[in-house]
């Protein structure tokens, strides 16, 4: 999706973005042992086109679920949490099938509505939370932050979906660094189909009808799971010329993941993506070279002659000298090898 679409979706909170089917199977495959003997919630959701409801509706004995509660928002055609009186928000609760047929029937689903309008932030809504065990959604990209900082604040287990940015909010990084929340196995490609009113701005060979095309998301979790802890292959080299210092920092500029050097011992800048194969039996993550973020790291701040050499750095980054010119890269997350 086009970011413009995506921002768009912020501002007039209605980034409802369905998640298909297949990419909940897809990821919720790895995820079975935690389910067993649990209650899970998802909070926002319409169960009439939300496939996170259909999936543990389905899916109840193959995963043992205790009981599943959807929550629904109310009046879908307008904004989030509109307080529009035409549509009853409501909530279900499915305790599995009754009569044998392992298929959720309509008559298997109790219906109760909601005083208020669905929103997850409501009295109501926190009630519900506290029954939960594990919480699988896709919220509002918008409203992430506030989604995250609720589930930590009521110690839930998670299973989330989220953008890319998310790593970098001032809000959600330190839990990261802190091992609080890690990625999931993620989407294929790095981008996921959901189902929208947006006009999808996706090329013709990667076009689906009735579909927008998010690039840059990711599965947010604190569910352990095998990945994490599958040690990263280095296999590269060090040396100076290769891996150049930087000037603010006492670290090496290293711009792969797949480049990380296996001989190399000290502070190493990495690109976000590293935190796909982020192990914390291998690495430690030392801050976010980013803004305020980068501050507290305490990045030594740009003189007046390097910026006027690149007018781009900004205090809070990092850089290196080039052939007597200040480099600048993309934002980097700072590790140190752990073995």
């Amino acid at each position: 999706m086009a970011n413009k679409n995506l921002n768009a979706a912020k501002e007039a909170k209605k980034d409802e973005f369905y998640t298909q089917l297949e990419d909940i199977n897809n990821e919720l495959r790895h995820y079975k042992e935690h389910f067993r003997g649990k209650t899970v919630l998802c909070n926002c959701d319409d169960p009439r086109v939300s496939n996170f409801f259909t999936y543990f509706a389905y899916n109840f004995e193959f995963l043992g679920l205790k009981r599943l509660i959807t929550t629904c928002y109310k009046n879908q055609n307008m904004d989030l949490f509109s307080q529009n009186k035409c549509e009853q928000a409501i909530y279900l609760i499915y305790d599995g099938d009754k009569n044998g047929n392992n298929i959720p029937d309509p008559e298997e689903i109790g219906i109760h509505p909601l005083k208020g309008d669905g929103d997850f932030r409501s009295r109501e809504c926190i009630e519900l939370l506290k029954q939960a065990d594990i919480v699988v959604t896709n919220p509002p990209f918008s409203l992430f932050r506030e989604y995250v900082a609720q589930l930590m604040e009521y110690e839930k287990k998670f299973l989330i979906i989220g953008h890319q940015n998310a790593i970098h909010y001032k809000e959600i990084f330190p839990l990261i660094k802190q091992n609080k929340i890690w990625l999931g196995y993620g989407f294929k490609g790095g981008a996921g189909h959901f189902i929208s009113d947006y006009e999808d701005k996706a090329t013709a060979g990667d076009h689906r009808e009735g579909m927008i095309r998010v690039s840059g998301v990711h599965w947010f979790t604190n569910l352990e799971i095998k990945k994490r802890h599958e040690d990263l292959i280095l296999y590269k080299t060090y040396s100076p010329e290769d891996y150049p210092h930087y000037e603010n920092y006492d670290a090496i500029e290293v711009s792969k993941t797949a480049d990380i050097p296996f001989d190399y011992e000290g502070a190493m800048g990495v690109p976000t993506t590293f935190l796909d194969k982020y192990n914390p039996d291998q690495f430690e993550i030392l801050g976010l070279a980013e803004g305020d973020l980068g501050k507290e790291l305490g990045l030594r701040p740009f003189n007046r002659e390097l910026k006027k050499l690149n007018k781009s750095l900004r205090d809070g980054q990092l850089f290196y000298m080039k052939e007597g010119y200040p480099q600048k890269p993309y934002s980097r997350i700072l590790i140190r090898k752990k073995q």
